[in-house]
């Protein structure tokens, strides 16, 4: 409702304050993905016709000597690479044929070497994982920096106090004991734990853990008990829920230190981050599908826009953070296996290396016109569950009633 209420009282506020850190966190995560399929295009001899930030009409642009559009288009949701030979952005159609005036001419030779549907399976391939690749890779080089130069936030993973009647104090977990791993994850951090507990819902957790025996002491001896989680409802400011695990702990009541990291531990804590990030993302996925995790948590770009203004509000380490956390998200949205995703050429693919041929015009266009009206589907839907829980429909029917 916040977000809303200053869409309409001060639009030029919201619009410094949401609509510029989202357009410009997701156009350089659109270059960055769109990029990778660019160089590996360029690498494997393919000819590349136009590289858009955004769809739509275009705004600006030029054409490089090797003959590619660059442009910023006017809806900036998105961007593509569009490869010579292909009909449309999505590589969904192709012709071999050339417009030269009120004529057509089939490719010379020298035409298909450099088309993307004449290349080899292994180059395409290459081409579209690049993609979400590149998303990943980027993820890892902002928090290699990050980490390097500003340090990780770091609270030491000890149980400082314990709610009563709680999932942790029923199991046997007691103040300053220190929590080892879960379910076998290696747990470094009070953030990790909190992490690993709000993506797990009621699922039993088996703690490591290792009891105090004064003095910032433990015993040299672990102990495994079993925990099962609390569902939570939370709330955040702008109304958005989610359901969370909780078993009950309280971190140190002191401000978390940054740990300070070389180039090489902040590489290596970088990729454990950005698994992490992955494997949680996509168990959250899971529940939803499967029906153990509410389906109003999936939001759309009204809520990537909430949230990007948030932390930009927050400071640009903050922003930072959430363009590594975004970048790791668009990555394994692409890689679905859902057609007009990268993930979808991917599985064409591969059954083509399967059959030793490609699948059929007709049931790539059936499949594809499913993957849009899916895709569709959830953008609708995610949409539909942001403007229902910043309360925009609530408050229209306030003004009129």
């Amino acid at each position: 409702m916040e977000m809303f209420q200053k869409f309409l009282t001060t639009p030029m506020d919201f619009l410094t304050t949401y609509i510029f850190p989202f357009v410009l966190v997701l156009s350089i995560l659109v270059f960055v993905h769109e990029w990778g399929h660019y160089i590996i295009a360029r690498l494997c001899g393919v000819k590349v016709d136009k590289f858009s930030i955004g769809f739509g009409k275009e705004i600006f642009g030029w054409t490089d000597k090797a003959g590619t559009r660059w442009k910023f288009s006017w809806i900036p949701l998105g961007g593509y690479v569009q490869m010579f030979g292909d009909t449309d952005p999505a590589s969904a159609n192709h012709s071999d044929e050339v417009v030269e005036g009120d004529r057509k001419r089939s490719f010379t030779e020298e035409e298909r070497k450099v088309a993307f549907f004449t290349q080899s399976v292994a180059k395409r391939s290459a081409i579209i994982v690049a993609g979400p690749a590149i998303n990943f890779i980027f993820a890892i080089i902002i928090l290699t920096i990050l980490y390097s130069i500003h340090g990780q936030p770091f609270t030491p993973p000890i149980v400082a106090k314990l709610v009563v009647d709680s999932p942790a104090e029923k199991a046997g977990i007691l103040p300053d004991d220190k929590i080892l791993s879960m379910n076998g994850r290696l747990i470094e951090r009070f953030q990790d734990m909190a992490q690993y507990t709000t993506v797990s819902l009621n699922k039993a957790i088996d703690i490591e853990l290792v009891h105090s025996i004064g003095d910032n002491q433990w015993s040299d001896n672990s102990v495994i008990v079993r925990v099962i989680p609390a569902i939570v409802e939370n709330t955040d400011r702008f109304g958005f829920k989610s359901q969370r695990g909780r078993i009950g702990v309280i971190s140190p009541s002191k401000p978390f230190a940054m740990k300070q990291h070389t180039p090489i531990s902040a590489f290596s804590e970088s990729i454990i981050t950005v698994w992490e990030i992955s494997t949680d993302t996509l168990k959250a996925i899971g529940q939803i599908i499967m029906g153990t995790r509410d389906a109003s948590e999936l939001g759309g770009i009204l809520r990537i826009g909430a949230y990007a203004g948030d932390f930009a509000q927050q400071g640009f380490i903050s922003l930072v953070t959430f363009t590594a956390l975004l970048s790791v998200n668009l990555g394994l949205i692409n890689i679905l296996p859902i057609p007009l995703l990268d993930g979808g050429h991917l599985a064409f693919y591969a059954m083509e290396t399967i059959k030793g041929k490609p699948v059929s015009d007709r049931f790539q266009e059936y499949s594809l016109r499913v993957g849009l009206m899916a895709l569709l589907g959830i953008m609708l839907f995610a949409t539909w569950n942001d403007l229902v829980q910043l309360q925009v429909f609530s408050y229209l029917k306030s003004l009129i009633s």
